[in-house]
């Protein structure tokens, strides 16, 4: 703290949380899901609300701005600022109280909406404002901006279900804010307190009939303050209401009592098929009178790209016909599923009274696909709920953007206003996307711009203004969902009038006359368009950039390196704690510094020199990276497809090239060099597992930690003597034998052998074409960023595949970290037809074993196994979708009872959870689920993973043996063998 500034020093010495000050952790908390980027001047994580509060009374005291931050997914700009970010989300965030019976709790404004849920729910409970972002956003920034969700047409927005909120003003003073008669009477309050509810009650009466006049009649309207909650006409006047959708610059949050509703118990969809997107919008209008809970809108281009996103493609095909211009997905929920069917059948008589049949011409074309099945009705949610990183996902310069989206209009003139807005677009030389709440004229509309470029800039503001004068026209609302900050509060004038406008600062005034609560945002903004507060400011550069793998898909230096990494839109869906696996490091550290989107734009902050010189080869960039374990998850779960383990190989391989490799590097990079020596002295290369002295230096010398036994050597490796096995007229395959199962856990490859030789297939086992070494994937020298030495493996594989591919031949094995590596870095390393052919024929051993017996060509005599299954998928199995096999596969074995294990990364990764200084991360990502689970699990169930690291790190943190999927089905074979012992067999 020698150089330390003063408030640094005070906020160090008076706090137990984090007190970030360091460039790199700043930049992370300079954006949101705008399209602006200010750097504040420090970060602090407080562990407790005292925290928070001494947080705020030190920078009162040293005169410095203050934002209080949740999930950081606003999207106008809201939670940046140039002072001091307060992050709520990491610690603050417990239920504090739930009163069942009168369906109300309290809680801490860090706590995420989907966490809240999943404890309300055992109460048959839930809190209905269901925003898009519920898997990251926090009540405290709901409350913030008015946050409304999908279903706000049966359960009103985040101020309709607010019953009262504790906070301190700017001057520590900490004040409830609650239902209060005019008088207040009997409100027990400080005197500080009661006079400020007067003067606010007061600006409600004597503003009254121009609030009346002012403001627009449509519930989605969340722009200014909410003044109309201070008039006389809604007495007894709840106070929170003026908090609600002030967006921190009036108090700070420490607690928000909500109102609950019950659960869902049933629910149907029905996708509305629509050939002209204008006769979608005039029929909305028409089906909100069947009183559907909502009718959310996915138009043209959002179909088009979810088909093109791994995730969405299944869910598109199977509830979307023909070409439709667009779809309204109508939700009902009555109580009773009888009644919901027939709301089904009725909006279907609807459509067709409206004009709408499946052979009548476009305009008219359309109908309804009734979803009934709970799974599909939930990837559908999923689908339209990532609509903005949907839209965000087009891999090009100009990106829909967000600043005219949230405009609400009263439903009758829906059509009119949408078509009138297109061809404002389309005058500007640009077009739209729409998508979202057509039940409250309410839809997410972002033109196409590349706000790097002063012509789109001045497009952006020309549309902005032309939009927000049809709103007006319509007596709609300029601001309908996401809030003000930064992109409509310059508006609000024009909107409110000048007398509004001037109640607006009163009110901030009376609240905070230092202008220390987040200020530039409602009152006395900025200009919307003013590009020194934006994310590419006029001078944002990213110099050419020497890349090693290939990113031609995406525009930018690096041969589209920079393209990739500025996919990231600050969304956050990496934030979510539970469903899928991304982002294991994250949920092991609620960091910022550890999720996908906090690595993505450090990467970006980095390449565009914002980080200082060579940042990308930094220690810094390798402590941001170093709890990445490469689990792909990001790949296939992040909607605009940031993939972060391929850009960690990038800085990976910088680093190398600048500063040369540590031991561990080669130790773990060079495996396979050295596996087939090590495993003839196994007895001598596996001392280190035996000694306390030689575990101690490893750890120092090469950082593996003395806490981990390593993978033992074997003198048993799979060796075949010959190159083929199995009857000559079978069915052809390649069995590709990796570093891990051959040198390691040889009995997988035998297991697998068996099986495909029982199943009547004539396995090939190449060889190289020196006749020396093993062929290897190259994926451990992926992991050290030793490229070039990958490129050489895979060239040597290729060279021995590619004979065998060109003649259809799949291409089978068993790690997943290795077979994918075919299917992935392979193409990132060569595009010539050989690798391309070689890529497309290799699959997983279960996809391959699945892939025959749905083709009716598998024939197997398993036998019964009257046990347990519990099974954990390795991540990059997920990320490929490859997961489902392996249960499918394990089903055909009699009697065999098979469960998944819903678990992240296993927290091995390879490498990662042998580090000393990644041990404890591995451990803690393990502890989330996976541990637990087959802690849990009966003694005789057997234990599945196919990832030689999750099976290592079932056996340490455990102590249960984990089998590959290969073994159990020969362990099948093996039983019906002993039930049926003159049964043939095959050789």
């Amino acid at each position: 703290m020698k150089n330390a500034s003063p408030l640094e020093r005070r906020l160090r010495s008076n706090l137990t949380g984090e007190v970030l000050f360091d460039p790199f952790s700043r930049g992370r908390y300079a954006t949101d899901a705008s399209f602006y980027q200010i750097v504040p001047a420090a970060v602090v994580v407080p562990r407790s609300l005292d925290e928070a509060l001494t947080t705020l009374a030190i920078c009162k005291d040293e005169g410095r701005v203050v934002t209080p931050r949740g999930g950081g997914t606003s999207q106008c700009g809201q939670t940046i600022n140039e002072g001091i970010v307060v992050d709520f989300s990491k610690h603050l965030n417990r239920l504090l109280s739930l009163d069942v019976e009168n369906r109300t709790c309290v809680v801490e404004p860090g706590v995420v909406l989907d966490d809240l849920n999943r404890q309300l729910k055992k109460h048959g409970l839930w809190f209905p404002v269901d925003v898009s972002t519920a898997s990251r956003a926090t009540i405290g920034g709901m409350a913030g901006n008015n946050s409304c969700g999908g279903r706000s047409l049966r359960y009103g927005t985040m101020r309709d279900n607010t019953l009262s909120m504790d906070a301190a003003l700017a001057d520590g003073t900490r004040l409830h804010f609650g239902e209060v008669p005019r008088d207040l009477a009997r409100v027990h309050s400080p005197q500080s307190g009661l006079a400020l509810f007067r003067d606010m009650l007061d600006l409600g009466e004597r503003e009254a009939a121009e609030i009346s006049e002012r403001f627009p009649k449509v519930q989605r309207r969340v722009g200014g303050y909410n003044l109309d909650a201070l008039v006389p006409r809604n007495a007894p006047n709840n106070m929170a209401h003026l908090l609600v959708g002030s967006e921190g610059t009036l108090a700070f949050t420490t607690q928000v009592e909500l109102k609950l509703w019950p659960v869902i118990r049933n629910k149907v969809l029905g996708v509305c098929h629509f050939g002209s997107f204008y006769e979608a919008m005039d029929a909305a209008q028409h089906l909100v009178k069947l009183r559907p809970i909502a009718v959310e809108l996915v138009d043209r281009t959002m179909i088009a790209l979810g088909r093109d996103i791994a995730m969405f493609k299944p869910v598109i095909e199977a509830t979307v016909r023909g070409d439709p211009d667009a779809l309204l997905i109508v939700e009902f929920a009555e109580e009773d599923q009888a009644d919901n069917l027939q709301k089904l059948k009725q909006l279907s008589e609807l459509m067709s009274d409206l004009g709408f049949g499946w052979n009548h011409p476009p305009r008219k074309w359309g109908g309804v696909v009734d979803v009934v099945e709970p799974a599909t009705q939930t990837a559908i949610a999923d689908f339209r709920t990532s609509g903005l990183n949907v839209m965000m996902s087009m891999k090009q310069e100009g990106k829909p953007v967000s600043f005219v989206e949230d405009c609400a209009v009263p439903l009758p003139h829906l059509a009119d206003y949408t078509e009138r807005l297109n061809a404002v677009f389309a005058k500007h030389g640009t077009r739209g996307t729409m998508y979202a709440h057509a039940s409250e004229g309410c839809l997410h509309v972002r033109p196409v711009l590349n706000l790097k470029l002063e012509k789109d800039v001045k497009v952006m503001r020309a549309i902005a203004e032309e939009a927000f004068a049809m709103v007006r026209e319509y007596k709609g609302s300029h601001s309908g969902e996401h809030g003000d900050g930064l992109v409509r509060s310059e508006f609000h004038e024009a909107m409110f009038g000048s007398r509004i406008v001037a109640d607006f600062r009163e009110i901030k005034q009376r609240f905070d006359p230092d202008h220390l609560l987040n200020p530039g945002k409602i009152v006395d903004p900025p200009k919307m368009d003013d590009r020194s507060l934006f994310r590419y400011r006029p001078d944002y550069r990213v110099g050419e950039l020497k890349t090693v793998l290939d990113w031609s898909a995406y525009p930018g230096a690096g041969g589209g390196f920079q393209g990739a990494v500025e996919m990231c839109n600050n969304n956050g869906a990496c934030r979510k704690l539970e469903g899928g696996v991304m982002c294991p490091s994250y949920r092991a550290t609620r960091n910022e510094k550890d999720v996908t989107r906090g690595r993505a734009n450090t990467l970006r902050l980095a390449i565009s020199g914002q980080l200082g010189p060579d940042a990308l080869a930094s220690d810094e960039m390798m402590e941001t990276l170093k709890l990445c374990v490469s689990c792909k998850a990001c790949r296939h779960e992040c909607p605009t497809g940031v993939d972060m383990a391929k850009m960690k190989i990038e800085v990976l391989a910088a680093r190398a090239a600048r500063h040369g490799l540590s031991l561990r590097d080669r130790l773990v990079g060079y495996l396979p060099r050295y596996a087939g020596l090590a495993s003839r002295f196994a007895s001598i290369a596996n001392r280190r597992n035996n000694s306390p002295l030689l575990r101690s230096l490893f750890e120092k010398l090469a950082g593996i930690s003395a806490k981990r036994t390593l993978p033992a050597f074997r003198r048993d490796v799979f060796r075949p003597d010959v190159e083929a096995f199995g009857p000559a007229d079978g069915r052809e395959v390649v069995l590709f034998a990796d570093t891990f199962n051959r040198y390691y856990e040889s009995e997988n490859l035998t297991a697998a052998l068996h099986v495909l030789v029982e199943g009547g297939f004539r396995v090939h086992l190449p060889r190289p074409a020196d006749q020396g070494r093993a062929l290897c994937c190259g994926r451990t020298f992926l992991s050290a960023g030793l490229v070039e030495q990958a490129r050489s493996e895979l060239d040597r594989l290729v060279a021995a595949y590619a004979p065998f591919a060109a003649r259809g031949m799949p291409i089978v094995g068993l790690e997943p970290s290795c077979l994918l590596t075919l299917r992935d870095e392979l193409l990132s390393l060569r595009s010539d037809n050989d690798a391309r052919s070689v890529s497309a024929h290799a699959l997983l051993f279960e996809e391959f074993l699945v892939r025959e017996a749905e083709a009716g060509r598998l024939k197997l005599p398993l036998g019964a196994m009257p046990v347990k299954a519990l099974v954990h998928g390795h991540c990059h199995q997920k990320s490929f979708g490859a997961f489902k096999p392996v249960e499918k596969i394990l089903r055909l074995i009699p009697d065999l009872s098979v469960e998944t294990i819903e678990s992240s990364c296993c927290g091995m990764a390879g490498a990662f959870g042998y580090g000393a200084d990644t041990y404890q991360a591995s451990i803690e990502m393990a502890e989330l689920s996976l541990l637990p689970a087959v802690r849990r699990a009966d003694a005789a169930a057997l234990i599945v993973a196919d990832g030689t690291s999750c099976r290592h790190q079932i056996k340490d943190g455990a102590n249960r043996a984990a089998l590959h999927v290969a073994r159990v089905l020969a362990m099948s074979l093996d039983a019906q063998r002993t039930v049926n012992p003159d049964q043939s067999q095959r050789n």
